[in-house]
């Protein structure tokens, strides 16, 4: 300690820095071959699951049970230089980890590899291509077992070249490439279902409102919803179709056409435009499901199991994307070996009902 005198004369003390815990020494292979009366050599062919190795049961078992009560740790860079792999899958993402339910990719990427005995080594690059190349070259130093890569919408993209050197999976994306493994959502499936919704409950003159940019969900979503139509025995009509900008303001803006077309129940192409729909048909004193039922889509839980009343909606699989890309790069029983488009499900709340007997 260090005395001092302060202003008024009076010595002053200041206290010692706390001490850091002592850290505790690692188990090395010496101390468990000295424990379980074998050598070095023994002990790292059992470590490293040498299995052709000549040592008894008995042998394996007592090198085994000093591993356990001395509590020693394996060297897991010095197995993966023997291996050739190591026990990490890398996961490369755009801006999965920033947005507001894609996140769920990550963490179901993250479980199923734990319930292989992998761990999830991962990298939001923000779209930064220079950033993405160096994750990706760290991942491939550390020899991962392969690399998911991520997208934070559904849409086509270019394979990264450094991800070439790895065995890779594209998810929530696609390559146009042939033979590359993505596994994306069902787009055409939801659509229908969302539309499904509406038919299920009575209503025949459904109108959609969908998107101005151009992507794999404005032409699947659609697709979907023709489909449903025409299972129902409904003619097509394009006139039911608007188009309006992906989020709040567009599905507001969209409320003016929307009344001129007569209809009862709207599917929007997400729940951020079906908010602002919701916001239009009040000021017009409509009330939901009363005088026009609506359905979203995305289920982003924020929006749609908040709003007045709670919004029924079709869910994008994130959690299944993640964990059905880390199948699919295992190559898992019941993984598809290349492409594979993930069911969204339904998620019925009180935004609709059934239509009054005429």
């Amino acid at each position: 300690m260090i005395s001092q005198e302060n202003s008024s004369g009076t010595p002053s003390v200041e206290a010692a820095p706390p001490k850091r815990p002592t850290r505790a020494q690692p188990v090395t292979l010496r101390q468990v071959a000295e424990a379980a009366g074998v050598s070095t050599a023994t002990v790292s062919l059992i470590v490293n699951k040498k299995k052709d190795a000549r040592i008894s049961a008995a042998t394996r078992n007592r090198v085994r049970d000093a591993i356990r009560d001395l509590g020693y740790r394996p060297n897991a860079m010095a197995q993966t230089l023997v291996s050739g792999s190591s026990r990490f899958i890398g996961l490369v993402a755009d801006a999965i980890a920033t947005t507001p339910f894609a996140g769920q990719i990550i963490h179901g990427a993250q479980d199923e590899a734990w319930k292989h005995g992998y761990a999830l080594l991962i990298a939001n690059t923000e779209g930064n291509s220079e950033l993405e190349t160096d994750a990706i070259s760290m991942m491939l130093e550390y020899k991962v077992r392969g690399i998911l890569y991520s997208t934070w919408f559904h849409r086509a993209t270019d394979i990264p070249a450094p991800l070439r050197e790895a065995d890779f999976v594209l998810v929530n994306c696609f390559s146009t490439e042939p033979g590359t493994r993505a596994v994306v959502p069902d787009e055409v499936q939801g659509g229908r279902s969302a539309t499904e919704v509406l038919l299920k409950h009575g209503h025949r003159r459904i109108a959609f409102i969908n998107a101005t940019i151009p992507a794999p969900a404005k032409d699947g979503r659609l697709e979907g919803y023709r489909e449903a139509l025409e299972a129902a025995g409904i003619d097509f009509d394009p006139s039911l179709v608007l188009e309006a900008y992906p989020d709040q303001e567009g599905g507001y803006g969209a409320t003016e056409e929307l009344l001129k077309r007569d209809v009862t129940a709207v599917y929007c192409y997400n729940d951020r435009m079906a908010m602002g729909l919701y916001d239009g048909l009040r000021e017009h004193g409509l009330s939901i499901p009363e005088d026009i039922a609506v359905v979203g889509f995305d289920n982003q839980e924020v929006i749609a199991a908040h709003l007045r009343p709670p919004l029924s909606t079709v869910s994008l699989p994130h959690y299944e994307l993640g964990a059905a890309g880390v199948r699919m790069l295992l190559g898992l029983e019941d993984a598809p070996e290349t492409a594979a488009k993930i069911y969204c499900p339904t998620v019925e709340r009180t935004s609709v009902q059934a239509l009054a007997p005429a």
